[in-house]
């Protein structure tokens, strides 16, 4: 049975986010937390809060091992975008744009 996990509005482009998440569908737990904590990413710590809230959400919810658990997917869609302005030369102004997004990671057992 498949089980998710998600954050959602999270302070990053989902352009970054989905260059670690790509990485991780296959692993398993122990192996997707090894390689998040050694990725030198800085979204990297958010990611690891959601595959081990999906294990939790596993193992609470479904009483499935942590240990047989991998992940099936993880993907990362576009939220909201504020819109910003920025004073530029000769009185013109140019857009500023910061982006969010939803990260979700569905796990399963082996």
């Amino acid at each position: 049975m498949p089980v998710r996990a998600s954050a959602t509005n999270i302070r990053v482009s989902a352009r970054k986010v989905r260059l670690l998440l790509r990485e991780l569908p296959g692993k398993d737990i122990d192996t997707a937390m090894t390689y998040l904590r050694f990725s030198g990413k800085p979204i990297a710590r958010t990611v690891a809060k959601v595959v081990k809230s999906a294990a939790a959400n596993a193992e609470n919810n479904y009483q499935l091992s942590p240990d047989e658990l991998r992940i099936v997917r993880a993907y990362a869609d576009e939220a909201r975008t504020l819109k910003r302005f920025k004073a530029r030369s000769r009185g013109r102004a140019s857009p500023i744009l910061r982006r969010y997004s939803h990260i979700t990671v569905i796990v399963d057992e082996a």
